[in-house]
């Protein structure tokens, strides 16, 4: 049975929600959040990503940053940019990008759920990472980068989510990047308690994107009780989330650039991987076969299907694990040919999200700083399904989700009474 709550977020007035919504604050690097920011004094990236607003050598996880996000927050309160609902409501936000449409309702994710395993992930948390999004929680007393969540599609769904969209909006714009982005809000009350009904006929929710923002809040709810230094009633225990049927997301690869060869040359490294892959040249990157990847080294493109034994594949049908493109690459490629042991380390190795197209993969590595780029066969939704049902963890950086979700256009209030 799956919890969710409604909540009453603080939100931008409608004609600031162009400028107030804003890319995640860690998909963008501190130059390209200035680039998004300039000239916009109502980013939201000036709150996320406060230190853009501050000298260059600032470290941005001092208490300056935190302070200084937490500041730009409260001015956009008390400037009119943004408002609190008055009462409890969901939010329903479509996302539309070329043909893909997405749309998901954005409500506050059970805590509880999470510790429980209800609420279930696929990868491990980086602590620098997480620790910063307890700050951040903490400084600025709200969640503001929503947990993309995803379960497995319900008729009940789709027939109320068509009352709310064939309404008038609250906002709708395109952002730079082409993603058109649409927001509704639910007030009924009615309405309401049967989408919270609804959902508890659901078994279970799937972290797609936002573990970091979920363990976080876990963790400042079980620090508040403690000490119970709560300074509101119960709103720590939701986590802002949206959360989307498992059909309509979309799960580009998460691809790789790798800075030298390992000492082999080009012909050592291609016929290292001739004995795990059937190899051809290919004019046209980006479509590699089901577990296997593009691979661009010295000016060419080659498509690399992975050899599989009966044994192999019977044993990726057990594992899910070991079915990802992701997980067969780092067996047969990374670890014994490349000498990568850990991704999560290792500075030889990068990672590129999918939205990135393979040509500027081939421009890292005729710019010479890389040696060699891998475009990964994504993984799929069913494949995430599956690892997270078995409660095990995909290799890092296995799945990049788009279009992303926008931060700015909810934002949960601890303080929420």
């Amino acid at each position: 049975m799956v919890t969710v709550k409604p909540f009453r977020p603080l939100r931008p007035k409608p004609e600031f929600a162009s400028r107030v919504a804003a890319p995640p604050y860690d998909v963008v690097s501190l130059e390209e959040a200035r680039k998004v920011a300039e000239g916009n004094p109502h980013c939201f990236l000036r709150v996320g990503r406060a230190e853009l607003e501050l000298a260059d050598d600032v470290d941005p996880y001092s208490d300056e940053v935190y302070r200084h996000g937490a500041a730009n927050l409260q001015g956009f309160i008390e400037s009119g940019v943004m408002l609190q609902e008055r009462q409890s409501i969901f939010g329903v936000y479509r996302q539309r990008w070329g043909n893909h449409e997405q749309t998901g309702l954005v409500a506050l994710a059970s805590v509880e759920d999470y510790d429980r395993g209800i609420i279930k992930k696929h990868e491990l948390t980086r602590p620098v990472k997480e620790n910063d999004r307890v700050r951040i929680i903490e400084t600025h007393d709200s969640q503001s980068g929503p947990v993309l969540l995803f379960f497995r599609r319900t008729p009940t769904f789709q027939s109320w989510l068509n009352d709310v969209t064939g309404t008038t909006p609250d906002s709708q714009f395109t952002a730079e990047d082409g993603v058109e982005h649409t927001v509704w809000s639910l007030r009924d009350q009615g309405a309401i308690q049967k989408i919270v009904k609804d959902f508890q006929d659901v078994e279970s929710l799937y972290i797609a994107d936002g573990h970091h923002r979920s363990a976080a809040a876990s963790r400042v709810r079980a620090v508040r009780a403690k000490s119970g230094s709560s300074s509101s009633t119960h709103s720590e225990e939701g986590f802002l989330s949206v959360i989307f049927p498992h059909d309509e997301l979309q799960i580009l690869p998460y691809n790789r650039v790798v800075r030298d060869l390992n000492g082999h040359s080009t012909q050592q490294f291609m016929a290292a991987l001739g004995t795990h892959y059937d190899l051809k040249a290919t004019s046209s990157p980006g479509k590699p076969p089901e577990a296997g990847f593009d691979v661009y080294v010295d000016g060419q493109w080659h498509r690399a299907t992975p050899k599989l034994t009966l044994e192999q594949r019977a044993q990726m049908t057990k594992n899910p694990v070991s079915a990802l493109a992701v997980s067969v690459l780092t067996e047969r490629v990374l670890n014994p040919i490349l000498g990568i042991q850990d991704q999560r380390s290792d500075s030889r190795i990068d990672f590129v999200g999918g939205v990135r197209p393979p040509k500027e993969l081939a421009a890292k590595v005729d710019g010479g700083e890389w040696a060699v780029a891998f475009w990964l066969y994504p993984t799929t939704v069913e494949e995430l399904i599956a690892v997270s049902d078995a409660d095990r963890i995909m290799p890092p950086k296995s799945t990049w989700f788009e279009p992303k979700l926008r931060d700015g256009l909810f934002v949960h209030m601890l303080g929420e009474k």
